[in-house]
Parts: structure tokens; sequence; C-alpha cells
């Protein structure tokens, strides 16, 4: 497993600040500029790879409206969603990270609609209509159209999406095609009671661990044994959540993050740990310096040759 941060993998040190700050900078930059012209110049590529970085993912995460009923939204983001995927092509990146998105009940919705429960049974019949009628329909161009650029789609399991969990996930790949995996991140499993090392081996049975996000989740166990945990409050309203997004090792300790990086480890996965920073209680970079820390004394860095005691 490659060591990273952001997406972008290290080649060989994480203890160069000078040039982690220059590359946080430029990053910056880029952003920015994508956000206006939803490109990234070719430059950036060239300036990674002069300080020993490789640039792993292509990330597209305003592709939340994938699938929405409102046709206008799901045009937009469709676009934006080929058009990354036409840049991660020229960037020779393998992954393209984005949702399944969610449509809505019916072609008269307004809004997504996300079934969590078989009853009433008309719950049922929505979500049939919305997995054959538009999920499937979708994903399966998408696959192809992927596969002509030589570039995958990492799905992340998210809920409030189609996709959201193992079994949901790998549905979508069954019924639309191998160009379509999954962006593996424990911290929305952790709270859907869902055991990540479970869904590790299952997801990499089927060829479908793309990429693997590190971020934690931390329960509050009294708002949690008086709410459960669909929660809908704001993620600032954290003294009342059931649970908030936190730095690795911040809500699940290192026998938790040994596990998961174990069974990674034992099904193969040889791609990047792309520390994913959504804690609220700390700043960005204490956040992904702490976040460094942790793994570098979790991940495994040379598995074994032969074992010679068996």
């Amino acid at each position: 497993m490659e060591r990273a941060a952001f997406g972008l993998s290290e080649r060989t040190r994480l203890g160069r600040s000078q040039q982690l700050h220059e590359l946080a900078t430029l990053l910056l930059s880029l952003s920015l500029q994508a956000q206006k012209s939803d490109w990234i110049d070719l430059a950036m590529e060239r300036y990674l790879r002069q300080y020993g970085f490789l640039l792993r993912t292509a990330e597209r995460y305003r592709n939340l409206a994938l699938r929405h009923p409102n046709p206008e939204i799901a045009r937009k983001h469709h676009e934006e969603l080929e058009k990354t995927i036409l840049l991660a092509e020229k960037l020779g990146v393998q992954n393209v990270i984005t949702f399944s998105g969610c449509p809505g009940d019916s072609e008269g919705s307004r809004y997504p609609n996300w079934v969590t429960c078989p009853w009433p049974t008309d719950n049922l019949t929505v979500l049939e209509w919305q997995w054959n009628e538009k999920v499937i329909p979708y994903w399966r161009e998408q696959n192809r159209f992927v596969a002509e650029h030589g570039v995958r789609v990492a799905i992340e399991p998210h809920p409030s999406f189609v996709v959201y969990n193992t079994e949901t996930m790998l549905r979508l790949r069954e019924a639309c095609g191998e160009s379509i995996g999954v962006n593996f991140d424990p911290s929305h499993l952790f709270w859907q009671a869902m055991d990540p090392v479970v869904a590790i081996k299952e997801l990499a049975a089927a060829g479908a661990l793309f990429h693997v996000h590190a971020k934690d989740t931390a329960f509050d166990r009294e708002n949690t044994a008086k709410n459960g945990v669909l929660d809908t409050k704001p993620y600032t309203d954290e003294l009342h959540r059931s649970w908030i997004f936190r730095t690795v090792g911040y809500g699940h300790g290192e026998e938790t993050w040994r596990q998961i990086l174990s069974a990674l480890q034992l099904v193969g996965y040889d791609g990047a740990i792309s520390i994913e920073h959504e804690d609220s209680l700390m700043s960005i970079e204490e956040g992904f310096q702490k976040a460094v820390k942790f793994l570098q004394q979790q991940l495994i860095r040379e598995r074994l040759v032969k074992v010679w005691w068996a």
C-alpha cells in the first residue's frame, strides 16, 4: 500500500515539509481555478512528478446530483463527471471518485428519495423503479464511457444515495460493468454498524476495491442512546449529534485501524491510502498532521516474501 495525502501518494518520504507546503499551495490555487473552469492544467502532473508525487485519483464530489430528478441539475453534474473522466485520461489517472446519486420516486419528482425501509410496500416499488429505470441505465452507459477512455469510476458508498453499503455497491457493479468499483471510506460504514474488515474482503473478492479513504467516525453515546444513528442535525451541531466525522484515531483506536489496514494487505490492495479531512473539531493542517502520524505507525510497508516456518 502506498501512503497518501488527499489522493496524492508519495514515492519517497512524507517528511519533506517544504515540498508539502509548496504542493498544498499549488493544489489550493488549482482547486480555485478548477471551480471556474472545470479543468486543471496538465502542468500540475509535471510539477507533482518533479517532487516525487504521483496523482492517483481525480475526485468530483460536486456530482452529488447524478440522477437528480431535476433534469437541469442532473445534466450539469453529468457533464462535470464526463469532463473529469476525460481529464483523468489526459493525466494518466486511473480512478475517478464520485457518488452513485439518487433519483426521485417517479418521473414527476422534484427531489431525491432515499429508500431505507421495505414498508410501506410503496417503498419497494419506488426502489425498483429507481434502479431499473434510472440508476442501472445511467451507470451502464458510464461504464462503457470510462472503459473507452481507460479510466475507472470509484463510487463512494454513502447514505442518502442508492449505493450506500456493500450489497448496493456490488449490485451496481454486477448490473453495469467492471469499470465501476468502490472508493472505500470506513467513516460511512461505522455509523451503519458495518464491519469494515468484512466489507473489504467482500468487495475485494468481487474485484471492486479501487481506492481507499482514511477517515473516522466518533459516536456520542448519550445522543445515540437517545436518538439512534439516523441524524439529520447539521454537522456543525457536534454537541447534539449522535455521531460526527473525525480524524483517524479519534473515533476508533489503533486496533481497529490495524485490522482495516491488515485486511487491505490480506486481499492484495496496493493502492493509495488517501487521508480525507472532515473533522470539524480541528483545523485541516492539524488533522492532516495527526492522521499522517497515526497512519505511519499502522501501515504495513513490506509484506513477507516467504513464510519460513511453514
